[in-house]
């Protein structure tokens, strides 16, 4: 592919991408990228074109790869931004960052706004997930002054600048938030900005501006030396905004945490719980001073509620010495007495007087408990009240809980706590006591009657109702109620949750997720999260389902179960590259799931990864027998051997698919009832196919194998694989019948056994039953799914196979294949296969191209185009075949590249032509095809064409250490081959009986070697040898068409016939033997056994090419020897009709026409006409044939000059001579058509124009004629002769017969000529003397001496008519016509009829009608008429009419018959003419005598007139 087009694929990818064509895109892109992998746009068109087809790991991988190539681009980055942004996937999210980053340093040089843009989005994500770091923070930082700056000097709206200001203190605001409290720089940054910001804000005051203030505030607040700043700017807020609370909140807040109690602290509180009544920090101020001034605080219930509420949260702002106080306040509180157990988690154990006091001692103790610090809890604890019992309760062993708790229960017979721990003890205990319903259970219920606020209690109740009483109602309520006691109880939100599912209530636990979700912080509810993940990826919404897995990790990113749930939800979304990293780390987490590994391999498998994946399965198989992991294992191994055996690497797919077949066994043997696993093991078996028959043995289970189950496992050949596959698909069918599928490939099965050589199972009746029963499957498969494209393909395939061969079925599968997938590519191609196959081109042409259309990168419908091109001649075969082999290895596009590259290296003509340098030197051809058929041959080593390619190229490329590694019987056969068909047959005899021969070809060859050799009998002994190895019957028929050809070569005619006839009573008997039978009795004249055996080969159907030629020939041979000689030029010109673009047809019309039907010899030939449309793979020059037949034509129908100046036997003639000045024939020709012309003048009495050319016509024949036949000198000789003889130059004549006869002294017809023309001499000297009967004697020897020739029996007859000897005369006659007849030669048998009618005319005309001339001459018309029709029999029957009865009423209608016909030749309707008028003339019926005259002027015949006036004038 040239730079234009490149540029024109890419043109037409951003046409495809422009009109939302994304899949067409990707074609021209790959298109692109295959002869120019590196190229930029076609990268970044790709990952559009897969980000808007939802594949987002393939538009990465394109993205990124662009990148690579050019990373100062901005097109990529900016597609990589979109796909992330565009993309919910965690891996992506943690890359945007960084491609934002890289887009902000692009635009920073070229476009300010985008750059803005970048920062502004870089700036959302931190805001988000605060996933800045320091670096890149300062580096934000700074071009954020930098734009500040530059929009400054720009003097844009102060509305942008406002924006840049606000974005600038969020980014400074959550840096303070996390790490930078110390860096001055950073603060100043940060309050200069606030400053900046709340000068430009406008409207003041305003919701933006009072939400801005509070911003500012929070940040001073956390800034402890800008104390000064604080207060004024909360000040100022409160003066703008008077009834916000915020501020004084953070004053309150400052006040607390500094200690300061003045009455600036105290006015503070006050006007807090004037504007916020239930503030926790106004009461714990107030109180704090209260304590400070030793008062009490008068607090209602609902208040204390309040104020407890609110005091966890205000801790942090009181002093250590005071958090003791507050703490008794709150566990001494009647007001709300069940709420300090949250208060004194925590922060008590920071009081340092608590040892005194029991309570705050049992308090402490649980804070310790709390806290996981057992010893010191310990140590805290004296015992000093219930609360001490029940907390040693909760350390001691098991009798010692036991005690304490029962203690502590009966000290506080009221307190629902103590009996919840009595019941969780009893609970703990086991089983036993779980179901003991006066233990657990009965101490859960006291404790939720005493204390119904106690959310734990009620989870236990859910927990007993759920695991021991089954009731799952109750459970269920009571999980609900706990949890909405208390929502943090995660432990009963998730069991009401996994409840509510359990009995389909799906709304009640999509609302409690919703609002813990809702409630929820971020990392935080990790069960709520994932529960709702899981939901969802069971209901298909794959996308919420990863958002909320990805919630739940935030919560606890360690959990790999989770991890695995988040895997699932990915490869569910088709998210494969997010899926695999995900189920990585669940197996990083957990190393011993295998679960995590065995999907991490699956996703490997499904990216086509399948070396990766079988190292991972083989990590699972290698732990245990794990049924998903060994299927999963063999797929990938079946897959890798087939991407071999593309590759023609058999010897390593035959090792794989073995390994496939014993893991996939073992996965049977463990679960037998799975109809999958029995179908890939028939998939595996029947994929042995594929290689050659020598390679496919493998080892296969005993057990599987049917055989003997002693040994593990037997080596079965090719056959046996695929029958246990048969029997594997079969089991599976077993198991799921209604499957189409397991149909559709136990069909295939069946057609890839019947292309298996079989010699143990009959032959062809084995091959037609498999494919009947394929057919069979097949038409299951589509009766139970027709709406599967590849069912009908197949089907259409296993129809037009050989042994079926049904092509009207096979045609209908693949046009219904199409219907069903209009974009089916394979579907077109097997149709234009069809075409092909019955001689279709164009159709084949059509549909090749529109399955390039649909897939250009499908191998096969180039190999039909290149086929095609090849069939028609085009110049383009050979870059077709070329293509096929950049394509992928195909055998047939191989062999064909291979046959061409060396076609064309033997033509060395062609070594300096453009069309040379382009296919073999630019393309690197031999290279390509060396190593194209070095595959061809690893695969198909039974083919010694290839191999001879192949050692010719090998040579060719110096490459003769490859040549001689090639095997001795290989390098034998190709020696074979080669001196067979070089002549050299007694050395390719020698080199054939060197090597064991085994093969059918292979003996085949030695018997055609011998039989090359003249050594017949050896011949047939090797045939009998290949007929006994050969189990086709087809290969049976070839082989006995053979031995009964070589048997009548030897003169065996019966053993001949009766081979022949073996043949032919064969079920599917082949046409050669038929047309060898047929011609066997054409030869030896049995036209009932020529007629029989062409009847069997008519009825094999239509025929088309030379077959057409053949059976068109043999019909009219038969014809003719069944002397049906009229049936002979109509069954040539059904021929011609059936096949009008046929030439070879029109030119045996054309030769059949002069010799059997000579009337239509003036009909203008097509074959003339239509010259120029002759195609190139026709034999022959036919259009030199054709110019020669029509000319012959002309030459018998009479057609000269003087009848028509333009359509004539001289302008033809000299045509063909123009057309072919080399060949002898035309000459010939040339020289019959000046002899034509000549004599027409001396018929019509004008000079002959043409006179003296015999001579120099006769020597430019010999000089052209090197190779000429024996038979066209002998004929041109005599045409020679007879010209001058016919002008009068007899001593020429004789000088020429004299010159030839010194050459060659016994040529007969050279002395046949001599003596014609020495005996005209003698006739013309005697003046009418008769001949002397020795010259008679010696006429008659040397017409002896060529007794075949029928001119001279005829010349012999006219001699002795000559002399008056009119019964020697009729012998001779009847001696040629005798002759004729037992050679076949119709003309040449009317010929001798006419002759001797005419003979026996003339004695009748002299008024001597003798009764024996008259019958001669009535038998010898009648003979011609029954030959075919024949004017001049009609006349001289007319005329004998005429002679006996001539006034009879008879006569005159004989005679009409011929002068009024429009067919008859001018000559016979002139003679006609005369005698007819003769005949009215004597009758005196001048009526009909006007007629006849007036039919003459208007014919132009003036003699008839001339003559009419002579009768006139003589009868007055």
């Amino acid at each position: 592919m040239s730079n234009k087009e490149v540029k024109a694929a890419l043109k037409s990818a951003r046409e495809a991408i422009k009109n939302k064509e994304f899949k067409e895109a990707l074609k021209h892109c790959k298109a692109v990228l295959k002869l120019e992998k590196n190229n930029y746009n076609a990268w970044v068109f790709i990952g559009l074109a897969a980000s808007e087809l939802e594949q987002p790991d393939q538009s990465q991988t394109a993205y990124k790869k662009a990148v690579e190539l050019e990373p100062e681009q901005l097109l990529a980055w900016q597609g990589l931004a979109n796909l992330y942004e565009k993309t919910d996937q965690w891996d992506f999210k943690v890359e945007l960052p960084n491609i934002y980053q890289k887009l902000v340093e692009l635009y920073a040089s070229s476009d300010k706004n985008k750059c803005y843009e970048m920062i502004s989005k870089l700036s959302e994500i931190y805001q988000e997930k605060k996933t800045l770091t320091l670096f890149l923070f300062f580096s934000h930082i700074w071009i954020y002054l930098y734009l500040i700056q530059v929009k400054e000097e720009e003097a844009v709206d102060k509305k942008e600048l406002l924006q840049l200001w606000q974005q600038m203190t969020q980014l400074l605001s959550d840096c303070i938030n996390e790490e930078e409290q110390d860096n001055n720089e950073t603060q100043q940054h940060l309050i200069t900005a606030f400053e900046k910001a709340m000068v430009l804000m406008d409207p003041v005051p305003g919701e933006e501006h009072k939400k801005l203030s509070a911003d500012y505030v929070k940040c001073l607040s956390k800034l402890p030396q800008e104390e000064a700043k604080l207060k004024q700017a909360c000040e100022s807020m409160l003066t703008l905004y008077p009834n916000q609370s915020y501020p004084l909140e953070v004053l309150c807040s400052y006040y607390l945490k500094t200690g300061v109690q003045d009455e600036d602290a105290v006015g503070c509180f006050s006007r807090l719980l004037d504007l916020a009544p239930n503030s926790g920090l106004g009461h714990l101020g107030l109180g704090t001073k209260a304590l400070q001034e030793g008062r009490q605080l008068n607090i209602d219930t609902k208040t204390w509620a309040t104020f407890l509420n609110c005091i966890p949260g205000s801790f942090a702002c009181l002093p250590s010495s005071r958090l003791k106080a507050v703490l008794c306040l709150c566990v001494e509180s009647t007001a709300y007495p069940r709420r300090p157990l949250c208060v004194y988690t925590g922060p008590y154990i920071v009081i340092p007087d608590a040892e005194k006091d029991p309570v705050l001692v049992a308090l402490r103790g649980r804070a310790y408990l709390n806290r996981g610090q057992v010893d010191e809890a310990l140590k805290t604890i004296h015992l000093c009240g219930a609360k001490s019992l029940a907390l040693l309760g909760e350390l001691f062993s098991l009798p010692l809980l036991l005690f304490s708790f029962l203690k502590a229960a009966s000290q506080s017979p009221d307190c629902g706590e103590y009996y919840f721990l009595l019941g969780k003890l009893y609970w703990d205990m086991g089983e036993e006591t779980r179901k003991d319903r006066s233990k657990a259970h009965t101490h859960l219920l006291k404790a939720a009657k005493f204390d119904p606020h106690l959310g734990c209690v009620f989870r236990y109740l859910g927990h007993y109702y759920r695991e021991v009483a089954n009731d799952h109602g109750r459970a269920r309520g009571c999980y609900k109620k706990a949890f909405e006691m208390d929502d943090d109880d995660a432990e009963s939100g998730a069991a009401s949750v996994d409840l509510s599912m359990e009995q389909d209530d799906m709304d009640t636990a999509l609302a409690i997720l919703q609002s813990v979700i809702e409630k929820a912080t971020p990392g935080s509810a990790k069960w709520a999260w994932m529960r709702r993940g899981l939901y969802y990826l069971k209901v298909g919404e794959h996308q919420q389902a990863v958002a909320d897995l990805q919630a739940a990790l935030r919560a606890d990113p360690e959990d790999w179960v989770c991890w695995e749930c988040l895997g699932e939800a990915y490869l569910n979304r088709r998210s494969f590259t997010a899926a695999l990293k995900a189920f990585g780390k669940a197996h990083q987490l957990q190393p011993s799931s295998i679960y995590s590994v065995y999907q991490a391999a699956a996703i490997k498998q499904t990216l086509g990864k399948f070396k990766e994946a079988v190292a991972e399965y083989l990590q699972i198989t290698a732990q245990q027998d794990y049924v998903p992991a060994l299927k999963g294992l063999g797929e990938c191994q079946l897959s890798l051997a087939k991407g071999l055996m593309e590759d023609c690497r058999d010897g390593g797919a035959i090792d794989l698919i073995q390994q496939a077949i014993q893991n996939l066994f073992r996965a049977v043997v463990l679960r037998p009832d799975l109809s999958c696993l029995w179908k890939l093991l028939g998939d595996a078996c029947t994929a042995v196919s594929t290689v050659s028959s020598n390679r496919a043995q493998v080892l296969v289970p005993a057990l599987l194998a049917g055989l003997d189950s002693n040994t593990q496992s037997h080596a079965l050949n090719q056959a046996q694989t695929l029958k246990v596959g048969e029997r594997c698909y079969v089991r599976a069918l077993k198991l799921m019948s209604e499957v189409p599928s397991l149909w559709y490939d136990l069909g295939l099965n069946y057609y890839r056994q019947s292309s298996v050589p079989r010699p143990d199972e009959g032959g062809q009746d084995s091959q037609s039953l498999l494919l009947e029963k394929a057919q069979q499957c097949l038409k299951k498969a589509i009766m139970m799914d027709s709406g599967t494209h590849s069912y009908w393909n197949a089907l259409g395939v296993i129809s037009m196979s050989k042994g079926l061969e049904n092509f009207a079925l096979a045609q209908h599968c693949f046009i219904k294949s199409i219907q069903v997938e209009p974009n089916n590519v394979v579907a077109w191609t097997n149709l234009g296969t069809l075409y092909l196959k019955k001689d279709n081109i164009e159709l084949a042409h059509e549909a090749f191209k529109i399955a390039q259309s649909l897939e250009p990168l499908y191998v096969n419908c180039w190999i039909g185009q290149a086929l095609i091109a090849e069939r028609v001649g085009s110049y383009d075969t050979m870059d077709l075949f070329r293509h096929t082999t950049e394509l992928s290895t195909h055998m047939e596009g191989v062999k064909g590249y291979a046959f061409w590259v060396c076609s064309t290296l033997l033509d060395k003509s062609n070594r300096d032509s453009e069309l040379y340098r382009y296919n073999i030197v630019q393309m690197n051809a031999i290279s390509a095809a060396q190593v194209a058929l070095s595959k061809y041959t690893e695969r198909i080593q039974s083919d010694p064409d290839a191999f001879i390619m192949l050692g010719y190229m090998n040579e060719h490329l110096q490459l003769k250490r490859q040549a001689l590694q090639t095997s001795n019987s290989i390098l034998c056969m190709s020696h074979c081959v080669f001196y067979s068909t070089s002549g050299q047959s007694e050395e390719a005899v020698r080199v054939y009986n060197s090597i064991p021969l085994q093969e059918v070809s292979d003996l085949a060859g030695l018997a055609l070697a011998y039989c090359r050799a003249g050594l017949i009998p050896e011949s047939i002994n090797a045939y009998e040898r290949a007929l006994a190895v050969a189990s086709i019957e087809k290969e049976k028929a070839y082989i006995l068409t053979a031995v009964a050809l070589l048997q009548h070569r030897q003169g065996n005619l019966d053993s001949a016939k009766t081979l022949l006839f073996k043949c032919s009573m064969l079920k599917e008997p082949i046409a050669e033997s038929l047309l060898c039978l047929c011609a066997l009795g054409l030869v030896h004249s049995d036209a009932t056994l020529a007629a029989a055996a062409l009847t069997e080969l008519l009825k094999q159907g239509s025929a088309s090419g030379k077959v057409t030629e053949q059976r068109c020939l043999l019909t009219c041979a038969l014809l003719a020897l069944q002397g049906n000689y009229s049936a002979v030029q109509r069954e040539a010109s059904r021929a011609v009709h059936s096949n009008p673009g046929n030439p070879s047809l029109w030119a045996l019309l054309s030769r059949l026409i002069p010799q059997y039907y000579p009337r239509k010899a003036n009909v203008r030939l097509h074959t003339h006409t239509n010259i120029t449309h002759i195609p190139s793979t026709y034999p022959g020059n036919l259009l030199e044939s054709a110019l020669l037949y029509s000319g012959v034509n002309q030459l018998a129908s009479g057609r000269h000059s003087e009848e028509n100046s333009h359509r004539n036997a001289l302008k033809t003639m000299q045509r063909a001579v123009l057309l072919c000045p080399d060949d002898p024939a035309t000459w010939a020709g040339l020289m019959a058509a000046c002899h034509t012309e000549n004599t027409s003048c001396y018929l019509s009495g004008s000079a002959p124009c043409r006179r003296g050319l015999e001579q120099t016509l006769m020597s430019v024949v010999s000089e052209k004629g090197v190779c000429a036949s024996q038979t066209l000198e002998a004929w041109v000789l005599q045409q020679a002769v007879t010209g001058l003889t016919l002008g009068g130059q007899l001593e020429q004549a004789e000088a020429l017969c004299t010159q030839v006869l010194n050459v060659s002294p016994e040529h007969p017809t050279v002395m046949l000529s001599l003596r014609q023309v020495q005996c005209q001499r003698l006739l013309l000297a005697g003046g009418g003397t008769a001949l002397p009967d020795s010259v008679l004697e010696q006429l008659n020897n040397t017409v002896m001496m060529n007794p075949t020739n029928l001119g001279a029996w005829h010349w012999l007859a006219e001699v002795y008519r000559s002399q008056g000897l009119l019964v020697q005369a009729v012998l001779a006659y009847r001696q040629s016509l005798q002759l004729a007849s037992q050679l076949g030669l119709h003309s040449s048998q009317v010929a001798s009829l006419l002759r001797l009618a005419l003979l026996a005319l003339e004695p009748c005309l002299a008024g001597v009608p003798r009764k024996d001339w008259t019958d001669m001459i009535l038998e010898a018309t009648t003979e011609v008429l029954k030959l075919g029709s024949s004017p001049m029999a009609l006349l001289f029957q007319a005329l004998l009419q005429y002679v006996t009865k001539m006034a009879a009423r008879e006569t005159r209608r004989l005679l009409e018959r011929l002068v009024y016909s429009q067919d008859f030749p001018v000559t016979v309707v002139q003679v006609a003419s005369w005698y007819l008028l003769r005949h009215l003339h004597a009758k005196n019926d001048q009526e009909l005598m006007n007629v006849l005259l007036q039919h003459a002027k208007m014919n132009g015949d003036q003699r008839l007139l001339e003559f009419h006036s002579l009768l006139a004038s003589s009868s007055t």
